[in-house]
């Protein structure tokens, strides 16, 4: 089962896993106009609640033990904690969860706590709390951004100390020097021991809405090495994806970590790198290389369309299922 089948990332993984002759794929979401739902076969097609609904996980449990779901892939950030904290539930009725830990997660998704994990490790740009504190022998400009959560909202660039100190105090806030170089998205699998097999640089040469609609994999020893040293630091697994950014200097220092499969991911996998499917194996207990290269690869995007029949999205989006009778969508 693949969750957040409306966004790049859980199509991505969708697409990767149709290419196996090995698997069935059940498609979730939580919007009935989902694409991902209407790229699987109409017994496949599962609604669920929000993320952040209080009956996601249990809704979670009860279709992953209906459809006898081997492997859950979760795609939205905030269905990562939830999932991952009661993992042992979903491991109780055969499924295993294809994330990090909970450890490793609550790191990555609070920056000021990944910050402090990386500082000694890797080049992190100074990260302090919004307040007085964070103004003391800065140099200008500098970035604010939420603490916690995905993507650019919220973030905003400060010109000077005054403007800095007038934002006053908060906790749920950061401030960090900014970088003025290019940036890098890395993506990294790891094994379930926490080994590196491959980290994978893009660069972004075109984003829309937060996604990149154009770019490349580049080899870069620097930025390879510091992406891994990252994904050692916070104890990955599976996959996440490391955002570099260049300093003055041209040194590549740390941003952020989704630690989760990035909507960008059909590009590392045309490069060679098939995070999805490695994870799939590495799920079931499949061997899979301790070491991947990657070739240098380009790519643009477009959109594409599905055509169906007006009845097969005519459902109530606050059933549990779709389109058909099943154990799962008569829940």
């Amino acid at each position: 089962m693949i969750t957040g089948t409306g966004g790049p990332a859980g199509i991505a993984v969708l697409r990767s896993l149709s290419k196996r002759g090995d698997v069935q794929i059940v498609s979730a979401d939580m919007d009935r106009l989902a694409s991902g739902l209407y790229m699987v076969e109409p017994s496949c097609r599962r609604l669920v609640p929000p993320g952040l609904d209080p009956a996601f996980v249990d809704t979670l449990l009860d279709m992953c033990r209906a459809d006898d779901i081997d492997v859950l892939f979760p795609t939205v950030d905030v269905e990562l904690l939830p999932l991952a904290r009661r993992r042992a539930e979903f491991a109780a009725i055969g499924t295993v969860i294809a994330s990090p830990q909970v450890e490793t997660l609550e790191v990555c998704l609070d920056k000021y706590e990944l910050a402090l994990r990386c500082s000694a490790l890797v080049p992190t740009p100074r990260t302090d709390l919004l307040g007085p504190g964070a103004a003391v022998g800065r140099s200008y400009p500098v970035i604010v951004k939420p603490r916690r959560g995905a993507g650019s909202r919220g973030v905003h660039l400060v010109a000077s100390e005054a403007e800095l100190l007038a934002l006053g105090t908060d906790d749920d806030r950061i401030v960090q020097d900014y970088l003025p170089g290019a940036e890098f998205s890395v993506d990294v699998v790891c094994g379930l021991d926490g080994h590196v097999i491959a980290a994978v640089p893009r660069s972004r040469l075109r984003i829309d809405s937060g996604v990149a609609v154009a770019g490349e994999t580049v080899h870069d020893e620097d930025i390879e090495q510091t992406a891994r040293r990252v994904a050692v630091a916070v104890g990955m697994t599976t996959v996440a994806n490391v955002q570099l950014r260049l300093d003055a200097a041209g040194t590549a220092s740390l941003l952020e970590v989704n630690p989760r499969f990035p909507g960008s991911l059909p590009l590392t996998i045309a490069a060679g790198v098939d995070m999805p499917s490695l994870t799939l194996d590495m799920m079931v207990g499949i061997n899979v290389p301790r070491a991947l290269d990657f070739s240098e690869v380009a790519v643009v995007r477009y959109l594409e369309d599905i055509f169906l029949r007006p009845a097969e999205i005519s459902v109530d989006a606050h059933t549990s299922g779709l389109a058909v009778a099943s154990t799962a969508s008569e829940q």
